[in-house]
């Protein structure tokens, strides 16, 4: 191969290195802002996601790190973690497996953290999502998206269950239950989509043990108004932090 031969296959590997590397696209998905990634890091967060595949990712852009909790809750889905990453932090995944080894371990833990919680967490109703976000110091932070409206519609099934408990023969709590149901299912008495009605806010924190009571905080708020049994009053009251 001629001298001129090689330096213009040098010069196309070098072309095709920086496209992967260095040329950036906007990315499409669940996106905060509007993050770019090299083709490379496009790859790896595409492996990323089906690694977690039970959990949904959302890319944040570099200028939206500090909002990007507060714009997370149009992504909440019921029995669906959210993770927040940037796209720095994508690029250098992709790039240092050092760097990449250590925040899929910190997903990983914080993602137990959060399953653990969930499974202690004695009142459930209201939270629509729970979330986790890693800072550029790899110190992962929690939170949870919270629906406030559903202590209003909570207290309308239940005028609605009283009424109607003796003509269905049934329970006044068993007839709670279900319409709660339809609503954890996120429809009406006769099936149709409820939409419009949520009023949702979302807590912060450092710890899951934190969380937990930012949670049971907002939530014992939106029901302090709501018809309440002594033992729905109980609901939300006692969590165990312990390990």
């Amino acid at each position: 191969m001629s001298t001129s031969a090689v330096n213009q296959a040098a010069e196309n590997s070098g072309v095709s290195a920086y496209s992967e590397t260095k040329r950036k696209n906007q990315v499409n998905g669940k996106t905060i802002g509007k993050p770019e990634l090299s083709e490379k890091a496009q790859k790896y967060y595409e492996k990323l996601k089906k690694k977690f595949g039970n959990m949904d990712f959302i890319l944040v852009s570099a200028d939206m790190k500090e909002q990007a909790e507060a714009n997370a809750s149009k992504y909440a889905q019921a029995n669906r973690t959210v993770v927040l990453i940037d796209e720095d932090k994508i690029e250098r995944m992709a790039e240092d497996e050092s760097y990449r080894k250590k925040y899929e371990g910190i997903i990983s833990g914080a993602a137990s953290q959060i399953e653990q919680m969930k499974n202690g967490l004695t009142n459930k109703q209201g939270v629509k999502t729970f979330g986790i976000k890693i800072d550029d110091g790899g110190n992962a932070s929690f939170f949870a998206v919270i629906d406030k409206s559903l202590a209003a519609q909570r207290k309308r099934i239940e005028e609605k269950a009283e009424q109607k408990a003796d003509e269905k023969k049934k329970s006044e709590k068993q007839a709670r239950e279900e319409k709660l149901e339809e609503i954890r299912a996120g429809r009406g008495q006769n099936g149709e989509r409820i939409s419009g009605e949520e009023d949702l806010v979302t807590v912060t924190a450092g710890s899951v043990e934190e969380l937990m009571k930012k949670i049971n905080n907002e939530l014992y708020a939106s029901l302090s108004d709501t018809v309440q049994t002594d033992a729905e009053k109980q609901i939300g009251q006692h969590f165990d932090f312990r390990g």
